[in-house]
């Protein structure tokens, strides 16, 4: 009877190994085929209008309140308020020498962007297609681009792509503000700090100006079960860690060198963006809160986006421009898997994090 439950026990344990194999390579099949999709595929523009948005969520709750002679009367207000903003744009516009027509066009136009990265910042090919956009009718000087952020980092490459796409927009002097109200750390940060401005909110999570890399390996246990893998290569460094060969102190020695390699360049990088930072002390991978961000120079103000838009509202034409991949079955279930997968390792890394910090 034991060796009746054993043999079963074992065979279970094979099935299931086999099973979760299996699931995780359709997994991977469905996301590789999302994403070759998606860099190939077409998608479309969405703009909304922020100045008309708003104003219609105002009036429906002023209509809602007020009586309507009381409603009437504020309409009529807001509209002479309106027109006199207009005539007095045109006036200052024709002081500075501009023709009737180009005092027309003078009013400042802000272009509003989103990106909430992942550990891939799979979202730089949607940032990609919204940049190329704007710039293709953002004045230099007159409009600005605002970028709502949120990261918390990820791969170098792909985090090194989405700062050189951001920094597309000031390399043709149209002035950039990164807008952060949870999280902009490492990759996230990298990205920040290309723009001319960045505004926080208090406390949103800024900073992580560091790198890291961790792998498990599964050699001892191979080993344990008389199970050989070999590793073969051209080049002294062509492999340096691996998942289930013997890891040399020889290849953890030349890892730990090409992560220090690369934290020397990702910390060039934020020097050259935001010169007046000292990096000896913002440099050593740690995170601050929004205002204690402020005090190191990380940010430049503390205020949450919703504020500030609704500000540059007052001022400017606020449009909200999104590009939107067309999508079929394939891709929304590699969206849906990348999701989950994604919510699970930030669970995973937050059970760490305040395990560490309890000890």
């Amino acid at each position: 009877m034991y060796e009746f439950f054993s043999d079963y026990g074992l065979f279970l344990a094979k099935t299931i190994t086999l099973a979760i194999i299996f699931v995780g390579a359709i997994v991977m099949i469905i996301i590789s085929a999302s994403q070759n999709k998606r860099r190939a595929g077409e998608g479309d523009i969405e703009i909304i209008h922020l100045n008309e948005s708003l104003t219609d969520t105002s009036n429906a709750l002023k209509e809602a309140i007020y009586d309507k002679h009381a409603f009437e009367q504020e309409r009529k207000a807001e509209k002479k308020e309106e027109k006199a903003k207009a005539k007095e744009a045109k006036a200052k516009a024709k002081q500075k020498g501009a023709s009737e027509e180009d005092a027309e066009e003078v009013q400042k136009r802000v272009f509003v962007l989103n990106f909430d990265g992942d550990i891939r910042a799979s979202d730089v090919e949607s940032l990609r297609e919204t940049i190329t956009a704007v710039l293709s009718i953002a004045r230099p000087e007159i409009d600005e681009v605002v970028v709502r952020l949120e990261s918390g980092g990820g791969m170098v490459h792909s985090y090194g792509l989405a700062a050189s796409q951001l920094s597309r927009i000031t390399s043709r002097n149209i002035e950039l503000t990164i807008c952060v109200d949870e999280v902009a750390a490492s990759g996230g940060y990298m990205m920040a700090c290309t723009a001319d401005r960045i505004i926080a909110a208090p406390f949103a999570i800024i900073g992580s100006i560091g790198v890291v890399a961790q792998l498990p390996n599964f050699h001892r246990l191979l080993k344990k079960h008389d199970i050989d893998f070999e590793v073969l290569t051209a080049g002294e460094h062509k492999r340096t860690l691996t998942v289930f060969g013997e890891n040399t102190e020889q290849g953890r020695t030349k890892f730990l060198q090409d992560l220090e390699e690369t934290h020397t360049l990702f910390k060039d990088y934020v020097q050259q963006q935001r010169p007046e930072l000292d990096m000896s002390k913002v440099a050593n991978g740690d995170v601050w809160y929004g205002a204690q961000a402020l005090d190191l120079g990380l940010v430049d103000e503390l205020k949450t986006s919703d504020e500030y838009l609704i500000e540059a509202c007052e001022e400017a034409d606020v449009y909200e421009v999104n590009y939107e991949f067309k999508t079929g079955l394939v891709d929304k279930l590699g969206d849906m898997v990348s999701i989950a997968v994604d919510r699970a390792t930030d669970r995973l890394m937050t059970k760490a994090k305040r395990s560490e910090i309890e000890r």
